[in-house]
């Protein structure tokens, strides 16, 4: 047994979910260092050929996780694996030397993956071969069991007593070579998540929701790749200034420059142009480049060259005939927003009104977040269109048909049918 278990073993959960305990817990024990020491990065064929042998040969659940270079590099592509296994030790690999561990992915197939706020890097693991049959997600196990902080940092120091260095999370992890500090950190983050896995299923076993979270980890590892964002330069930060549509289209031009520019360099897109600069121009719709340097954004350290290249952005879009100018907004798939139920719908109002009272009332007494117990869109959905015949069979169908689990059906679709069925 491992340190890490015998706390967990001695103190139960340090701060169950639901509530906290009634003794002041001690203060956490500081983890300087990985068990073994930090694993040398596996950045070569014969290096990473042991290390699936040494996996292959393990026991048990793998913790697995993932580091990117959010805001530094183009895309969500994984710069550093991390794993760990009961016999065989911690590994770091690195996916610019090893681009291709599908053949690790082989090996540990059919072996339960344990990851922290998995759909986070699930897919920049898919992306070079590795994709779990089966998981478990500690992030979401702790929003399951009712832990306030759900963190890797705070879930770690509330079950298993022990804090971790926070200081390395947000670096840039293309850098290489990588420091040891933050390699150091690397390792500590999969060192404990086995044990932080068996405290926290014991916890979901004793109050009695281990086999939702079993379905919620089920579906997560079923789940097909997200499809691309439809006209994703609608999300521009600062996009609800822009109202006409000849405004649309200048950042719907200076978006799909700038994406063009980050991905050919691998840079960040908000490192090559801000989105507050983009709809300052939008707003502006300056004549020329000279025009485009007073602009927020644009000002005296860009090039000539770059003016320009945004500057020919925003004249193609002025260009464009009215008949290719984008829509006011795209078409909303589902109910409208629920402030204007009032007004539309009345007895649609009601209805939301009473599953949201009954829904955050349940999760209340079930002490986890309302979104975990059924999502506010299922929501939103059943009681702006609910079932012709609100039966309890039409109602459940209803929800599976929006992707509600079985588990949340049984708890919430009689609260549901009430909320939907109009009083006599």
């Amino acid at each position: 047994m491992t340190d890490a278990q015998e706390t967990a073993a001695d103190t139960s959960l340090r701060t169950t979910g639901g509530a906290p305990p009634d003794d002041v817990a001690p203060a956490p024990t500081p983890l300087l260092e990985p068990r073994e020491g930090i694993p040398p990065v596996v950045a070569s064929d014969d290096a990473l050929a042991r290390v699936i042998a040494a996996f292959a040969a393990g026991s048990g659940p793998v913790a697995v996780d993932a580091e990117r270079a959010s805001g530094y590099r183009y895309g969500q592509r994984a710069y550093l694996v991390q794993l760990r296994r009961d016999g065989a030790g911690s590994a770091l690999i690195d996916p610019v030397g090893c681009p291709d561990l599908s053949g690790l992915g082989e090996v540990l197939s059919g072996s339960e993956w344990i990851l922290h706020a998995a759909t986070q890097d699930l897919p920049c693991l898919r992306e070079i071969g590795m994709t779990p049959t089966g998981l478990f997600d500690t992030e979401l196990a702790g929003r399951l069991a009712g832990f306030p902080r759900v963190g890797l940092g705070a879930m770690v120091e509330n079950v298993l007593g022990y804090s971790l260095e926070k200081g390395h999370s947000a670096v840039d992890w293309s850098t290489r070579p990588l420091p040891d500090p933050w390699l150091r950190y690397a390792a500590l983050d999969v060192e404990l998540l086995i044990d932080l896995r068996n405290a926290l299923e014991g916890e979901l076993d004793r109050q009695g929701k281990l086999e939702w979270a079993r379905e919620e980890f089920d579906a997560i590892a079923s789940a097909p790749p997200a499809p691309p964002r439809k006209d994703p330069w609608r999300r521009t930060s600062g996009m609800h200034k822009v109202r006409r549509r000849r405004q649309m289209a200048v950042v719907r031009e200076l978006w799909t420059a700038r994406d063009q520019v980050a991905r050919r360099r691998d840079i960040s897109p908000g490192k090559v142009l801000g989105d507050a600069a983009i709809v300052e121009a939008a707003l502006a719709l300056p004549p020329n480049a000279q025009a485009l340097t007073a602009l927020p954004g644009f000002g005296h350290r860009m090039g000539r060259r770059q003016l320009e290249q945004w500057q020919a952005a925003i004249d193609r879009a002025k260009a464009l005939p009215d008949a290719e100018l984008p829509q006011p907004g795209q078409t909303l798939a589902g109910p409208p927003p629920p402030r204007a139920w009032a007004d539309k719908d009345p007895a649609a109002a009601a209805r939301l009104s009473a599953a949201r009272a009954a829904v955050s009332e349940l999760a209340e007494r079930l002490h986890m977040p309302q979104e975990n117990l059924i999502t506010p869109d299922t929501v939103r959905r059943i009681c702006w269109e609910p079932p012709k015949n609100p039966t309890p069979d039409a109602v459940e169908t209803a929800l599976f048909g929006y992707g509600a689990r079985r588990w949340q059906i049984e708890q919430v679709a009689p609260l549901l049918l009430r909320a939907l069925t109009p009083a006599a």
